[in-house]
């Protein structure tokens, strides 16, 4: 009998201890979100992590990191997405006269046409107050190079890949295989638009030559930048290197799309000169622990999903949406 109350008494004690562990947790958690909320229109400080340079100096030049897709789908590791996290960290930059200036990091292939212009818009005021220095690694094409335009200087490394001035939209259409397999599609809609590049019938030459309307628009905005940009002559890219293709930065550097071929350490001296300091310490940002962080990345995993892969490692775009890509970038 003894033995059955203590066994009795021992799970009770654990599951109040469970319980008790969750409640707190669950304060905690409501707690941080609330401290999160209250404090968004004074975000957190950033730590700061010395990589390099002078560490004793009082100056300081902020490396950050374009790496990846460019959209708001990206995750950020200080905010909602990869624009957030560059908002952010753009904003402690600013306010902090300790920094001189930045240096961006970018391998990227591209992204989604609206965040690759937000970034340059964002890079560009920044230039304002501060000069920035952009070095490409690996790739720094299409919506890459868009956001690099936002710099007051370029440095690519002569085996850099980038340019891919050009526009992409990716759809579908699944027509034939629904006539196989005895599927219909019923829509009903308000105008003869409405279903635009919908996947289940072919496009008309009408939808065709409007969504090539859209297309012309969003290239005409790249090229005119890169003209604007970089003092070139709008009509001689639109008749020559502005047709989508790729180049090296050996190529873009003769092509008048970089200033300057070399290495980190060039882009670095460069930013000191565009600074003017003789000395300065590099640093990046750090995002400091915080629960609703946590919670939020809990929360966002899932569980047997299902993943498609697409052929040759390409990137998986979203039907629909006009994209600052190479053509390589969607499997082409």
């Amino acid at each position: 009998m003894n033995r059955f109350f203590g066994g009795c008494l021992g799970v009770f004690l654990s599951l109040l201890l469970a319980v008790s562990l969750l409640l707190n947790l669950v304060l905690i958690g409501c707690w941080s979100l609330r401290g999160a909320k209250a404090d968004f229109d004074a975000p957190e400080t950033l730590a700061e992590h010395t990589i390099g340079g002078e560490s004793t100096s009082a100056n300081k030049i902020v490396v950050l990191l374009l790496h990846g897709v460019i959209g708001g789908g990206t995750s950020g590791e200080f905010g909602e997405n990869l624009l957030d996290d560059l908002n952010i960290e753009l904003r402690q930059a600013q306010h902090d006269p300790a920094v001189k200036g930045i240096i961006l990091r970018i391998d990227s292939p591209g992204g989604e046409v609206t965040a690759s212009d937000e970034i340059y818009h964002r890079l560009a005021d920044f230039r304002r107050e501060k000069p920035i220095t952009v070095y490409m690694e690996s790739v720094a094409a299409s919506g890459g190079y868009y956001s690099a335009l936002g710099s007051n200087w370029i440095v690519a490394n002569e085996l850099s890949l980038t340019g891919s001035i050009g526009v992409i939209l990716e759809t579908f259409n699944v027509a034939g295989l629904l006539d196989k397999i005895g599927v219909k599609a019923l829509t009903i809609k308000s105008g003869k638009m409405k279903d635009l590049l919908s996947p289940f019938r072919a496009s008309t030459p009408e939808e065709v030559a409007y969504i090539q309307t859209l297309i012309d628009e969003t290239y005409s905005r790249f090229v005119g930048l890169v003209a604007k940009e970089r003092k070139l002559d709008e009509q001689a890219l639109r008749n020559g290197i502005a047709d989508g293709r790729v180049l090296s930065g050996r190529q873009a550097k003769a092509a008048g799309l970089v200033d300057q071929l070399g290495y980190f350490e060039d882009a670095v001296k460069k930013e000191k000169e565009l600074c003017k300091i003789p000395d300065a310490k590099l640093v990046r940002y750090q995002a400091s622990f915080r629960w609703d962080r946590l919670f939020k990345t809990l929360a966002a995993t899932q569980v047997g999903s299902l993943k498609v892969e697409l052929p040759g490692g390409a990137l998986p775009l979203r039907s629909g949406r006009l994209y600052y890509l190479p053509a390589s970038a969607v499997g082409y």
